[in-house]
């Protein structure tokens, strides 16, 4: 077993040596407390005069923060808003972000932060995170070297392929990295000083950003085959040498990169991708919670999915797992409970044209079907997955057509942002007369219908990924497995209470996400020292021993160095 590292475990009350003094302090977002300073600190630190007289409390200027916050009424100010806080006061921003996670959550991530990197070249402040490029080829190692901090526990890196389901977006997609790390320290207690983003800028195919003047990305054509994999390559040779237990997350790349990226490293180095191995849990976990609320089986169930790209395949791979481990089936006869539609309609063996190596395992040996319809009539389906990235392909005709042959039809609507989803939860639920088992991937309002409130369920992957980092990281994993992922559905679908099922929603309340998470890299913990997958000792409390190393955002009293 290797020595565990050192993590940051030190309580709010030790105190902190500090080297610098004055103006160094306040201009450095980790050390700076603004008015929070005490006037001992002040005048040790070189801080008098710098700062107005009267020392607030953090409680006091979280309450500043918000009375400015909620003067912006466009999501995207309050999204700049926010990363201007990070920007002077990265323990402030936690603590207003933790403090108000629910209202906070939809700017920091979806559905704003789509916007967010559509805006990227016109809205930056300030550097948070790394660029690799082409033009540094040869020489990562040296750019990674930059990076000031010894110790990273987790890089989530993006080449802005695939943002959402807004496509190329270049460097402008360095937002969906750097909000994904955001949500590992406020959902699961990473530490943000040992959280790295990191895009991968290889070129852009999108004509709008190659002539925008204000595009920071280099502006020539994405590159691809051979040339592609060796900047991977030499990024993830670069990255485990000066970092040898980091977790690496890979990030909105298009199909073609994510599967490859992920098959070529997942045995060697301890990484996963969150688009398909983190929607599919998050998107188990809601089925498991619907059958409860069935009291039925996902082996009786037949599945349609719209959509057959990274999301949709492991949201497939994760059930049909799910369903051969609960009911002694094989993955095979699993995925015959599954029907594929892509932009050309069902996927089968019958069809011209070659099918992409991904869809294969779940191609059909029946007749097409071109459209959603089509399908829906012919397999009258109980369950309905979207994760196409196109909005309302679940119309009024879809959905009462599979309300006719299921009392209660699920409905995944799970593409991102809100404006991509394939319908809201309204539709859902007018359309069934309120029977529908409804979520989204993004937030939808609860919708009032006939003198009852629906709840409607978000399948976020913030209830899985930062969990399953943490146990990962906390444990010393060689590597990540689906069946962690899987074990983290198992442990979500668990904590929904039988009132929100009541209610009519499949996810648990937001508001408890440390304690989804804590619960989450407990199990997956567990699990990789069950299958010597670890390398630091099993303590005695696993649970306790994962709580003990999650980050609170409380300031720390600083003395003179």
């Amino acid at each position: 077993m290797l020595q565990e590292r050192k993590f940051y475990l030190p309580k709010s009350t030790d105190p902190l040596e500090v080297t610098k003094r004055g103006l160094e302090i306040l201009n450095d977002p980790r050390l700076n407390k603004g008015t929070a300073f005490t006037f001992e600190e002040r005048k040790a630190l070189g801080l008098s005069g710098l700062l107005p007289p009267f020392r607030a409390n953090m409680e006091e200027q979280v309450q500043r923060i918000m009375e400015n916050y909620r003067h912006h009424t466009n999501p995207l100010d309050k999204y700049i808003f926010l990363t201007a806080i990070a920007d002077r006061n990265v323990t402030l921003f936690y603590r207003v972000l933790m403090d108000n996670l629910l209202e906070m959550t939809p700017i920091m991530y979806t559905p704003t932060v789509g916007h967010a990197c559509q805006q990227f070249g016109h809205i930056y402040r300030k550097n948070r995170g790394m660029y690799l490029n082409l033009n540094q080829k040869g020489r990562i190692a040296q750019v990674l070297d930059n990076w000031p901090a010894d110790e990273i526990d987790i890089i989530v890196i993006s080449d802005g392929s695939r943002i959402l389901g807004l496509g190329d977006l270049g460097a402008n997609g360095m937002g969906i990295p750097i909000g994904k790390l955001v949500l590992y320290v406020a959902g699961a207690g990473l530490h943000p000083d040992r959280t790295l983003p990191i895009l991968l800028d290889v070129g852009t195919d999108n004509d709008e950003l190659l002539n925008d003047p204000l595009y920071l990305g280099i502006t020539r054509r994405r590159i691809h085959g051979d040339e592609f994999y060796e900047i991977a390559d030499e990024f993830v040779k670069a990255a485990t040498a000066r970092w040898p237990n980091v977790l690496i997350q890979w990030e909105d790349f298009t199909n073609d990169k994510a599967f490859p990226l992920l098959n070529r490293y997942r045995d060697d180095v301890l990484c996963f991708n969150d688009d398909i191995q983190g929607t599919g849990s998050v998107a188990l976990a809601g089925l498991l919670a619907a059958m409860r609320m069935r009291e039925e089986h996902l082996s009786d169930q037949r599945i349609v999915f719209c959509g057959a790209g990274s999301a949709a395949v492991g949201i497939a791979d994760m059930i049909c797992a799910g369903i051969a481990d609960e009911h002694s089936m094989t993955v095979e006869e699993a995925r015959k409970l599954v029907w594929m539609c892509d932009s050309k309609g069902l996927v089968t063996t019958t069809r011209k044209g070659k099918l992409d190596k991904h869809k294969i395992p779940y191609a059909r040996d029946e007749k097409p079907a071109p459209e959603l319809l089509d399908v829906v009539k012919r397999v009258k389906p109980t369950i309905i997955i979207g994760a196409s990235g196109h909005p309302h392909t679940f119309t009024e005709e879809v959905v009462k057509q599979m309300h006719k042959h299921c009392k209660q039809p699920v409905i995944f609507a799970l593409s991102n942002p809100t404006s991509k989803a394939e319908c809201t939860a309204e539709e859902a639920y007018t359309w069934t007369g309120g029977n529908a088992i409804f979520a989204s991937g993004s937030p939808f309002p609860a919708v009032r219908l006939e003198g009852r409130i629906f709840v409607p369920g978000q399948g976020n992957n913030m209830f899985i990924f930062p969990g399953v980092g943490l146990g990962a990281v906390v444990c010393g994993a060689r590597k990540v497995t689906d069946e962690m992922f899987f074990t983290a559905a198992k442990t979500l679908a668990h904590m929904v209470t039988e009132e929100e099922l009541e209610a009519g929603t499949i996810y648990p309340d937001l508001a408890k996400i440390r304690q989804i998470s804590l619960a989450i890299a407990a199990a997956v913990a567990r699990l990789a020292w069950e299958q010597g997958l670890a390398q630091y000792a099993e303590p005695k409390d696993i649970r306790q021993y994962v709580r003990d190393r999650m980050y609170h955002p409380d300031y720390r009293p600083y003395v003179a160095a």
